[in-house]
Protein backbone atom coordinates (compact mmCIF):
# COMPACT_ATOMS: atom_id res chain seq x y z
CA UNK A 1 0.00 0.00 0.00
CA UNK A 2 1.17 3.30 -0.65
CA UNK A 3 1.25 6.61 1.86
CA UNK A 4 -1.53 8.48 -0.42
CA UNK A 5 -3.75 4.51 0.16
CA UNK A 6 -2.82 4.94 4.14
CA UNK A 7 -4.09 8.86 4.64
CA UNK A 8 -7.44 7.91 2.88
CA UNK A 9 -7.89 4.79 4.55
CA UNK A 10 -7.08 7.15 7.93
CA UNK A 11 -9.89 9.93 6.81
CA UNK A 12 -12.44 7.23 6.36
CA UNK A 13 -11.60 5.20 9.40
CA UNK A 14 -12.37 8.73 10.97
CA UNK A 15 -15.66 9.87 9.35
CA UNK A 16 -17.47 6.46 10.18
CA UNK A 17 -15.74 3.89 12.64
CA UNK A 18 -18.70 1.59 12.78
CA UNK A 19 -19.28 1.14 9.28
CA UNK A 20 -15.32 0.60 8.99
CA UNK A 21 -15.57 -1.82 12.54
CA UNK A 22 -18.30 -3.94 10.34
CA UNK A 23 -16.90 -3.74 6.76
CA UNK A 24 -13.70 -5.17 8.79
CA UNK A 25 -16.26 -7.83 10.75
CA UNK A 26 -17.26 -9.28 6.99
CA UNK A 27 -13.74 -9.08 5.31
CA UNK A 28 -12.41 -11.08 8.18
CA UNK A 29 -15.32 -13.91 8.32
CA UNK A 30 -14.78 -14.13 4.28
CA UNK A 31 -11.07 -14.02 4.61
CA UNK A 32 -11.34 -16.74 6.81
CA UNK A 33 -13.79 -18.59 5.20
CA UNK A 34 -12.00 -18.87 1.87
CA UNK A 35 -8.77 -20.10 3.39
CA UNK A 36 -7.97 -23.53 2.32
CA UNK A 37 -8.40 -26.04 4.99
CA UNK A 38 -4.49 -26.94 5.65
CA UNK A 39 -3.96 -23.34 6.45
CA UNK A 40 -6.44 -22.82 8.95
CA UNK A 41 -5.20 -25.72 10.80
CA UNK A 42 -2.21 -23.64 11.71
CA UNK A 43 -3.05 -20.69 12.50
CA UNK A 44 -4.44 -19.72 15.75
CA UNK A 45 -7.43 -17.02 15.16
CA UNK A 46 -8.39 -16.38 19.17
CA UNK A 47 -6.60 -13.28 19.06
CA UNK A 48 -9.33 -12.22 15.85
CA UNK A 49 -12.35 -13.51 17.86
CA UNK A 50 -11.19 -11.70 20.79
CA UNK A 51 -10.95 -8.54 18.75
CA UNK A 52 -14.48 -8.98 17.35
CA UNK A 53 -15.77 -9.63 20.81
CA UNK A 54 -14.13 -6.22 21.80
CA UNK A 55 -15.90 -4.51 18.85
CA UNK A 56 -19.24 -5.85 19.63
CA UNK A 57 -19.25 -4.85 23.29
CA UNK A 58 -17.83 -1.57 21.94
CA UNK A 59 -20.73 -1.30 19.40
CA UNK A 60 -23.28 -2.24 22.07
CA UNK A 61 -21.79 -0.09 24.70
CA UNK A 62 -22.57 2.79 22.21
CA UNK A 63 -26.10 2.33 22.05
CA UNK A 64 -26.62 1.07 25.55
CA UNK A 65 -29.56 3.09 27.65
CA UNK A 66 -27.57 4.23 30.74
CA UNK A 67 -30.89 6.12 32.00
CA UNK A 68 -31.32 3.68 35.06
CA UNK A 69 -29.89 4.30 38.28
CA UNK A 70 -28.99 1.84 41.17
CA UNK A 71 -31.61 1.51 43.48
CA UNK A 72 -30.67 1.34 47.67
CA UNK A 73 -32.29 -1.41 49.68
CA UNK A 74 -35.52 -0.96 51.56
CA UNK A 75 -34.62 1.51 54.58
CA UNK A 76 -36.06 4.20 56.58
CA UNK A 77 -35.61 7.72 55.76
CA UNK A 78 -32.11 9.06 56.93
CA UNK A 79 -34.18 12.24 57.78
CA UNK A 80 -36.99 14.63 57.05
CA UNK A 81 -36.57 18.62 56.23
CA UNK A 82 -39.20 20.95 55.06
CA UNK A 83 -37.89 22.87 51.97
CA UNK A 84 -39.88 25.20 49.23
CA UNK A 85 -40.73 23.27 46.28
CA UNK A 86 -41.94 24.11 42.50
CA UNK A 87 -42.74 22.11 39.35
CA UNK A 88 -41.78 22.28 35.89
CA UNK A 89 -42.35 20.89 32.53
CA UNK A 90 -39.65 19.63 29.90
CA UNK A 91 -40.09 23.09 28.17
CA UNK A 92 -37.42 24.77 26.40
CA UNK A 93 -38.39 27.82 28.80
CA UNK A 94 -38.14 26.14 31.78
CA UNK A 95 -34.84 24.08 30.73
CA UNK A 96 -31.62 24.93 29.03
CA UNK A 97 -31.57 23.35 25.25
CA UNK A 98 -32.00 19.38 25.86
CA UNK A 99 -35.55 19.44 27.61
CA UNK A 100 -36.34 15.99 27.54
CA UNK A 101 -33.01 14.81 29.08
CA UNK A 102 -32.08 15.36 32.62
CA UNK A 103 -28.42 16.61 34.30
CA UNK A 104 -28.14 12.74 34.86
CA UNK A 105 -28.68 11.82 31.56
CA UNK A 106 -32.06 10.51 31.70
CA UNK A 107 -35.12 11.03 29.94
CA UNK A 108 -37.32 13.25 32.02
CA UNK A 109 -40.82 11.74 33.31
CA UNK A 110 -42.59 11.41 36.46
CA UNK A 111 -41.09 10.56 39.71
CA UNK A 112 -37.82 12.55 38.64
CA UNK A 113 -37.30 15.66 40.75
CA UNK A 114 -34.31 18.33 40.55
CA UNK A 115 -32.44 19.62 43.75
CA UNK A 116 -29.26 21.02 43.90
CA UNK A 117 -28.44 20.56 47.23
CA UNK A 118 -28.70 16.40 47.14
CA UNK A 119 -26.92 14.02 45.31
CA UNK A 120 -27.66 12.73 41.98
CA UNK A 121 -29.38 9.64 42.32
CA UNK A 122 -31.27 10.59 46.03
CA UNK A 123 -34.17 9.08 46.58
CA UNK A 124 -37.26 10.93 48.64
CA UNK A 125 -40.69 10.93 49.63
CA UNK A 126 -43.08 13.84 49.68
CA UNK A 127 -45.78 11.86 51.94
CA UNK A 128 -48.24 14.49 52.58
CA UNK A 129 -48.48 14.96 48.41
CA UNK A 130 -47.98 11.45 47.03
CA UNK A 131 -48.08 9.12 50.44
CA UNK A 132 -45.16 6.29 49.20
CA UNK A 133 -44.41 7.16 46.11
CA UNK A 134 -40.62 7.45 45.28
CA UNK A 135 -38.64 10.50 43.34
CA UNK A 136 -35.47 10.68 42.63
CA UNK A 137 -33.31 13.41 42.06
CA UNK A 138 -31.81 13.09 38.40
CA UNK A 139 -31.79 16.75 37.59
CA UNK A 140 -30.21 19.78 38.91
CA UNK A 141 -31.80 23.76 38.94
CA UNK A 142 -30.27 26.78 38.32
CA UNK A 143 -27.36 27.30 41.26
CA UNK A 144 -29.44 30.27 42.39
CA UNK A 145 -31.51 27.76 44.15
CA UNK A 146 -30.43 25.65 46.97
CA UNK A 147 -32.76 24.37 49.23
CA UNK A 148 -35.55 23.84 47.02
CA UNK A 149 -37.16 20.52 45.08
CA UNK A 150 -38.92 20.88 41.34
CA UNK A 151 -40.87 18.35 40.88
CA UNK A 152 -41.14 17.49 37.00
CA UNK A 153 -44.86 17.32 35.70
CA UNK A 154 -45.87 16.02 32.48
CA UNK A 155 -48.83 19.05 31.66
CA UNK A 156 -48.13 22.52 31.97
CA UNK A 157 -51.19 23.50 33.77
CA UNK A 158 -50.47 21.12 36.85
CA UNK A 159 -47.37 22.75 37.30
CA UNK A 160 -48.77 26.52 37.18
CA UNK A 161 -51.35 24.95 39.65
CA UNK A 162 -49.18 23.38 41.88
CA UNK A 163 -47.09 26.83 42.42
CA UNK A 164 -44.85 27.03 45.02
CA UNK A 165 -45.35 25.15 47.95
CA UNK A 166 -43.46 23.98 51.38
CA UNK A 167 -43.51 20.29 51.59
CA UNK A 168 -42.02 18.24 54.21
CA UNK A 169 -39.31 15.29 52.24
CA UNK A 170 -37.66 12.08 53.69
CA UNK A 171 -34.63 11.60 52.15
CA UNK A 172 -33.81 8.24 51.70
CA UNK A 173 -29.78 6.93 52.02
CA UNK A 174 -28.22 6.06 48.70
CA UNK A 175 -26.64 2.65 50.02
Amino acid sequence: MTILSLNKLGKILKKSPLECTLIGIVVLVLGYATLPEEAQADVDFSFANDAISLEIKAIQNEFANYGILPESGERGPSYTMTVSSTAYNSLPGQTDSTPDVTASGTKTRHGVVAANFLPIGTRIKIPELYGDQVFIVEDRMNPRYWYKVDIWMEDYDDAIQYGVQNIEIEVYPNS
